[in-house]
């Protein structure tokens, strides 16, 4: 027997590389042991780590069965590896292995067939991680971490090891927060920057309770609607098993109890006429109590000067030092932004934080803000797609910026994008023709435009991808000068 070890045991990228070993060398799924330990084996098997070591340099086929060229597979197959591999199953690997054999040893078609045994049960693990993966999404609840400001930490206890499979989504939903998920096998947090993993945790690792979970369940009692009450859908949605962790599962008794009575009340209850009133106009913005970046702060967070506050779920203002010599305008927030209140977070902000590493420039020196500071977007099923601000809009959040422009009093201004280049260098400037060009403002400040790196993202082709991002970092070393 020939041992494959995965390591991390959920991890695709170690899996598939002991696969392409053993597909290498001819080594049939039978003659395989698979493990996910490192530790040596009682029976003194070869590890194919070692195998490899041995084909470096030669060409001649093992005696053990033919060699073969790394092989292609459906591209169905990988989505459907990633998951099982999440699964707690000890026989995962043998599974997809075996899949994997076949798939390459006359049956390519192998997964269309869904009544085959090993198809079949790859797809029943694959539901189960699925399935697993929506349940923590759902049920996650953070809970501040006493004495220290926006740190949240989280407990869950998957049923899989879908702990890496998911950061991704809270990375991308709470961008802007400080986190950490522990579960019992595996740990994740989040630092404004990176992703970190480490080991697994224990309950009393996370905090047991904090001020806004009775905000919670009073928004939740609230909301609750008795005469759509369904024990069995709601038990099979939530399992009680996750009940312990959930702030507002210590209201369902009561909810569920009062049911009835709430319900014949309701029934009881004599209809009222529709009120009919002309709602109050929206109030203006408020003034900021002083010239500080948190006045302005502040008050831009009650501004009603035009109509996208209304969908929008926050101001997103600017950030940064308030002396710093570099202020970066783009145009307006997108989906993290909008949901995290910080500029530049979402995938556009990982670009430019790229690009400026590069340069070996730091971000946090600069002051990062955006002409617009709400979200414009109209909806497609469940996503939110970026819509450009109208010239309304623009002008509606002119003063901010010139208020931030004033507080700040920076000696460069990184115009990205056409939007944000109007607002600072006038209306009618030409972004592809006038761009990566030094301009000087009325009161002296330095001031170029370049693209945004919404901009270089929206390129199909990774030629043009490539030839978009060159062109925004050669802009950007002008920052240099």
């Amino acid at each position: 027997m020939t041992r494959a070890v995965v390591d991390p045991p959920w991890d695709f990228t170690a899996w598939r590389a002991q696969a392409r070993i053993a597909l290498r060398r001819g080594i049939e799924p039978s003659a395989l042991d698979w493990h996910d330990s490192h530790a040596p084996s009682l029976l003194g098997d070869i590890t194919l780590d070692a195998l490899a070591a041995s084909m470096q340099g030669n060409a001649v086929a093992p005696a053990d069965g033919p060699a073969m060229r790394t092989p292609t597979v459906p591209r169905s197959f990988l989505p459907l590896a990633a998951n099982v591999l999440c699964h707690r199953d000890p026989l995962r690997h043998a599974l997809l292995y075996r899949i994997l054999w076949r798939l390459t040893h006359g049956e390519p078609y192998l997964l269309r067939r869904i009544t085959d045994v090993d198809v079949h049960r790859a797809s029943e693990l694959g539901k189960a991680v699925r399935r697993d993966a929506h349940k923590m999404k759902a049920f996650v609840r953070f809970r501040e971490v006493p004495g220290e400001d926006d740190a949240y930490v989280a407990w869950f206890e998957p049923e899989h090891h879908i702990v890496d499979k998911v950061s991704g989504f809270f990375m991308r939903r709470f961008a802007g927060m400080r986190w950490a998920i522990l579960t019992p096998y595996r740990s994740v947090s989040w630092d404004l920057q990176t992703l970190a993993f480490g080991d697994g945790a224990v309950r009393a690792d996370a905090p047991a309770d904090d001020a806004a979970e009775s905000l919670w369940r009073t928004y939740y009692a609230h909301i609750f609607n008795p005469a759509r009450l369904k024990t069995d859908a709601m038990r099979a949605e939530m399992p009680q098993k996750y009940w312990k962790n959930l702030p507002e599962a210590t209201l369902m008794p009561r909810l569920v109890r009062e049911a009835g009575v709430r319900v014949r009340d309701m029934a009881d209850r004599l209809p009222e006429p529709p009120r009919r009133r002309i709602p109050a106009p929206p109030p203006p913005a408020p003034e900021p109590v002083d010239g500080s970046l948190s006045a302005l702060r502040a008050a831009a967070r009650g501004c009603r000067r035009c109509p996208l506050w209304q969908p929008a779920t926050q101001t997103v203002f600017g950030a940064g030092p308030e002396d710093a010599r570099v202020m970066i305008v783009g145009e307006q927030p997108g989906d993290q932004e909008d949901l995290s209140g910080q500029p530049f977070v979402g995938p556009a902000g990982r670009l430019l934080d790229q690009a400026l590493a590069g340069l070996g420039l730091d971000r946090t020196r600069f002051y990062v803000t955006n002409a617009v500071k709400h979200f414009k977007f109209e909806r497609r099923g469940k996503f939110r797609l970026h819509r450009n601000p109208d010239a309304t809009e623009r002008a509606a959040c002119r003063t901010w910026l010139e208020r931030e422009l004033a507080t700040v009093k920076p000696e460069v201004i990184v115009c990205m994008g056409a939007t944000a280049a109007e607002a600072v260098l006038g209306k009618g400037f030409r972004l592809m023709q006038a761009r990566g060009t030094w301009h000087v403002l009325d009161d002296g400040t330095r001031a170029f435009a370049t693209v945004h790196p919404a901009y270089v993202l929206r390129q199909r082709g990774d030629a043009e991808r490539e030839a978009a991002y060159r062109t925004m970092v050669g802009d950007l070393a002008m920052l240099l000068e």
